[in-house]
């Protein structure tokens, strides 16, 4: 058994530490029985989130978070992922949302890590009130101890 997450920030600084950050992802990978996982989390630019929308999303402007998960998820299979995330992005969510920027920005760490485990969520507003948002935040409030 073998779970590794890898943290960076690519021209950007949040924040939240690091350690923080993969705790967190480890920590869902855990609640959701993954077994043997390398996941990568990345704080990217809002340029660099945009190309990435597009790139493979066919969608204009940065976004908040992007996952992509390389293998299939399966209970044998290892999962390996990537998340990345706009903290510029999350902070206006956060603001739109009266929510403080930590905690928005592990919001999107425990979304993307779920996405990557092999979770969805409908793209309107009824996300807010799928299983998978649901087990979202319910992860976040149990992993940070109470504090979502």
């Amino acid at each position: 058994m073998s779970r590794t997450v890898h943290v960076a920030t690519e021209g950007v600084r949040i924040p939240v530490a690091r350690e923080r950050v993969a705790s967190l992802a480890e920590g869902v990978l855990r609640a959701e029985r993954v077994r043997d996982a390398t996941v990568s989390v990345a704080f990217v630019t809002d340029r660099r989130i945009a190309a990435l929308n597009r790139r493979h999303l066919g969608h204009s402007g940065p976004t908040d978070v992007i996952s992509f998960a390389f293998e299939p998820v399966s209970p044998e299979a290892e999962v390996v992922g990537d998340v990345y995330i706009s903290p510029d992005v999350a902070r206006k969510n956060a603001q739109a949302h009266g929510r403080g920027v930590r905690e928005e920005l592990l919001r999107l760490v425990v979304h993307g890590v779920l996405h990557v485990v092999g979770h969805d969520h409908p793209e309107d507003d009824s996300r807010y009130h799928s299983p998978m948002w649901k087990r979202q935040e319910q992860l976040l409030r149990t992993l940070q101890g109470g504090a979502a």
